[in-house]
């Protein structure tokens, strides 16, 4: 345990990134932009995570793969004593981090993280810490996912009914992979573009996994028992729409949204499902009653709803402000 009091000052701060000032002085920088730390680190490739540039940070192997792929300049990766990196369970690679401090306060930093396991990915198993800052995505009391095996079958089982040709959205990292696998077990033909691929080779480099996914081009003419898997964010442009007319393709979202109706027609599908890479509110709860803190850092979400809740339930929760320089800026 700490030696110095929680309450003697701000030791974590959101500025480019989560910042975790130690207590010899060292500054740990979270998922920056522009990281300037005395120790970076980045928790997975997501693009608001990882540098714009080429850095050094703390990471996984992967992390530092999939980083270079996607942006095309190098995430060079280091390892620091006093970060132990834990397996996430968000994405592919991501990790959480545990920084101890000389003086023996424990942070944990989730980063974006995920309690429930799902095809190749292990659920974060959260270690108990002094301090946690924690994401708040679905941070709301209403976002309750249905367990991910009901939600894997029921996306089968739609996949199996419907003849059409089918368009599946998700992130390039993350679900576009998952949905290359499910539509692997039903439809004829698989497809992904170039963007999904790029992402592909590194993940099954690493984790053990096999995507038969073909590239989808302009050679290629959908046909029933087809399904293309596309980034989430190509679902609103106008050759999507041309090519499910054309095609006669029903358009499918993935995301843990698809508990609103909103997201649906916000998206322009015809079927949505809460597959969901995050963890949910209840899930989001039962992690900070694992991990035990003194203090609990909201970060990234529905900050001040989860901070609240977990005021009432006796935490000393704070949501975090961009660039806040004292305990009065909370």
């Amino acid at each position: 345990m700490s030696s110095r009091p929680l309450d003697a000052g701000v030791t974590v701060q959101y500025r480019d990134g989560i910042e975790i000032d130690l207590s010899d002085g060292t500054r740990v920088v979270c998922d920056a932009d522009e990281p300037d730390g005395d120790v970076n680190v980045v928790t997975h490739a997501h693009g608001d995570h990882y540098p714009a540039g080429e850095a050094t940070a703390v990471c996984s192997p992967l992390t530092a793969d999939l980083a270079t792929v996607r942006r095309g300049v190098t995430l060079h990766r280091t390892t620091d004593e006093r970060v132990e990196l834990l397996p996430a369970g968000h994405v592919a690679g991501s990790r959480a981090a545990l920084v101890t401090d000389p003086d023996g306060t424990r942070y944990l930093y989730t980063g974006d993280v995920c309690t429930r396991s799902r095809f190749y990915l292990d659920g974060f198993e959260p270690p108990t810490a002094d301090v946690l800052v924690v994401e708040a995505t679905y941070g709301e009391p209403g976002y309750a996912f249905p367990d991910h095996e009901t939600v894997a079958a029921e996306i089968g089982e739609w996949l199996t009914d419907t003849d059409e040709p089918v368009l599946l959205f998700g992130y390039a990292l993350g679900r576009a992979q998952k949905l290359q696998l499910l539509a692997a077990e039903t439809r004829e033909r698989v497809f992904t573009t170039d963007a999904v691929l790029r992402v592909n080779e590194p993940i099954a480099a690493h984790c053990d996994v096999t995507f038969d996914a073909e590239r989808y081009g302009e050679d290629v003419t959908l046909g029933p028992g087809d399904a293309l898997v596309l980034p989430m964010t190509t679902a609103r442009i106008d050759w999507i729409d041309r090519l499910a007319e054309e095609t006669g393709a029903l358009k499918a979202g993935f995301s843990g949204w698809a508990v609103d109706d909103s997201f649906r027609f916000r998206g322009d599908y015809d079927v949505t499902f809460p597959l969901s890479d995050h963890c949910d509110f209840p899930e989001l709860t039962a992690l900070v009653e694992a991990v035990d803190p003194d203090r609990v850092y909201t970060q990234h979400g529905s900050v001040d709803t989860l901070a609240s809740h977990l005021t009432e339930r006796g935490y000393d929760a704070t949501a975090l402000r961009q660039h806040q320089t004292s305990l009065d800026d909370f």
